[in-house]
């Protein structure tokens, strides 16, 4: 495993210890839940391992993009504008907000329970869930904070940042896989119609308070 190791930090002259760090560090905070999970959970609890294929890759494309507008620069702007931190905010938490409602109709409703997903559900459950993971201006200012600190200045930083960014998407597709499937077992364990009604009820209260989470995020942390 450390030759393993060895062999991807080579190439960026990077310390194997400095990386292995850096993965311990990005584990820890994968495993808390933030609103990115929370949606995951949501639709996986409401569609089962369907959601699965769909929300995980929604995941990874989203967390590539706030990692890229991080290294290229605009994570900075984010961090110092309070303006361009509350806009980016507010789209977020407030589609959030939208989905969660959606869902919470979705339960309340008994024809919905009824119906299945539409066919271009899983496009859907896609592009939900990288708009949330990508408008999450809070990841774009970490990724700024938390990279660095694991950059050897004396070595190629660009190839280094890459390989972290490489890394933390890797895990975060990894962590969110688990979390889906994890979650998808209450879906095919409660699948009356009773139940799904509970499961939409509960998702649409989890990406609800999700965006709620995302609205009051302040500028300063």
């Amino acid at each position: 495993m450390y030759t393993v190791c060895r062999s991807i930090t080579r190439d960026c002259d990077m310390s194997t210890e400095l990386w292995l760090a850096y993965v311990a560090a990005s584990a820890v905070v994968l495993i808390i839940p933030g609103p990115t999970i929370l949606t995951v959970i949501s639709y996986s609890i409401a569609h089962g391992r369907r959601a699965t294929p769909a929300v995980v890759p929604g995941v990874a494309l989203g967390d590539s993009t706030a990692l890229t507008v991080s290294l290229v620069g605009l994570g900075a702007l984010l961090a110092a504008s309070a303006l361009a931190f509350t806009v980016v905010k507010l789209a977020g938490g407030l589609y959030l907000l939208y989905l969660g409602i959606r869902m919470l109709r979705a339960g309340i409703t008994s024809t919905g329970l009824a119906s299945r997903p539409a066919p271009d559900s899983r496009r859907k459950m896609f592009l939900n869930t990288y708009i949330v993971t990508a408008l999450n201006p809070k990841s774009i200012i970490f990724f700024v904070a938390f990279l660095p600190q694991f950059v050897n200045r004396s070595a190629d930083v660009t190839q280094q940042l890459w390989l972290l960014a490489a890394t933390f998407v890797a895990m975060a597709t990894l962590n969110s896989s688990m979390y889906s499937l994890f979650a998808a077992s209450a879906h095919r364990l409660l699948s009356s119609p009773q139940a799904q009604r509970r499961l939409n009820l509960l998702g649409g209260s989890l990406l609800s308070a999700a965006g709620i989470w995302a609205l009051l995020a302040r500028h300063s942390a």
